[in-house]
């Protein structure tokens, strides 16, 4: 296990940030803003957490681990070099997302079926899953550019878009299984 003594290092004060295989790379690259965006994401669902049930709070938990791995991915480029790491680089796999689509197959039983778009909102852990939905998506996004200019886990991927997926569900759920949801009136200003 690594200790963390010393919380500033000094080494990125030139705007450059180390990646996992030590490679130094530029604090604004779409690399570091994609898992700095996934970073984010898990701060927000952290903040969802708190207004969770204690089955809920389990399922976030769970899914800001798996963050953590995605950032861990991210940040190692260069799958192909896994094999000579000298250890076993962390990688998003399959079976995570597919434990996330299971999880949005059991909630979205309990819900109300959908006949608006929903508004952010309702309850207090709804507002924070809506934001943390945002987040992930902007995440997706900022990954699925990673992928495009140099190279990203499809699986990392994957995940991040069931996520944003789950966490809509997740807030639906928060909201008395969608009974609460508010929902968009089109036109109601005009």
């Amino acid at each position: 296990m690594v200790v963390l003594n010393r919380i500033y290092t000094r080494s990125g004060d030139g705007g450059e940030t180390a990646l996992v295989n030590g490679e130094r790379v530029p604090k604004h690259s779409v690399r570091v803003e994609t898992y700095g965006t996934v970073d984010e994401a898990n701060a927000t669902l952290g903040m969802a957490r708190l207004h969770a049930s204690d089955e809920m709070a389990a399922q976030i938990e769970r899914i800001q681990n798996d963050l953590f791995d995605l950032g861990a991915d991210l940040a190692r480029p260069d799958m192909a070099s896994d094999s000579e790491a000298g250890y076993t680089p962390l990688r998003i796999v399959a079976a995570q997302t597919d434990r996330l689509e299971r999880e949005i197959d059991a909630m979205n039983e309990r819900l109300e079926p959908l006949r608006s778009f929903v508004l952010p909102g309702g309850s207090a852990l709804a507002a924070h899953l809506h934001l943390a939905r945002t987040v992930v998506r902007r995440a997706e996004r900022l990954g699925t550019l990673l992928a495009r200019e140099d190279e990203a886990n499809p699986d990392a991927l994957r995940y991040l878009n069931r996520l944003s997926d789950w966490c809509f569900c997740a807030a639906r759920l928060a909201n008395d299984d969608g009974r609460a949801d508010v929902l968009w009136t089109p036109g109601a200003n005009q």
